[in-house]
């Protein structure tokens, strides 16, 4: 399919280190929706921002503090959330995480050759 990778085998390449103790890597995505890994570092901190993307995610495994629209939620593994687009969100990171991130539209910059589709 034109534009999407649809299917990805497991691997521990790929990553891209965005901010300190932030790690992040693009599973698979559509023409509408991407998914993300990111593997989080104790005490690394998601300062507050917003973007154009719905961001729905699943706390795999860690502890995070999620703070969306100014409410803060104590988030611990199994926990899912959904940010609507242009709402202010951060993180603070209490334990070494992994998050799982769906976000929506596809956001270009998370795109594994830089932006640009195939």
């Amino acid at each position: 399919m034109t534009g999407t990778m649809d299917f990805a085998k497991h691997t521990t390449e790929g990553y891209t280190n965005p901010l300190p103790g932030i790690r992040q890597r693009t599973l698979v995505f559509g023409e509408r929706t991407l998914m993300a890994e990111f593997r989080l570092a104790k005490g690394s901190v998601l300062p507050v921002h917003a973007h154009p993307y719905e961001q729905t995610g699943h706390l795999v495994g860690g502890h995070i503090l999620l703070t969306i629209g100014g409410t803060e939620h104590d988030t611990r593994p199994g926990d899912s959330w959904c940010i609507t687009m242009n709402v202010k969100h951060e993180a603070r990171i209490l334990e070494d995480s992994v998050a799982i991130e769906v976000f929506s539209p596809v956001r270009e910059d998370y795109l594994p050759d830089k932006g640009k589709r195939p």
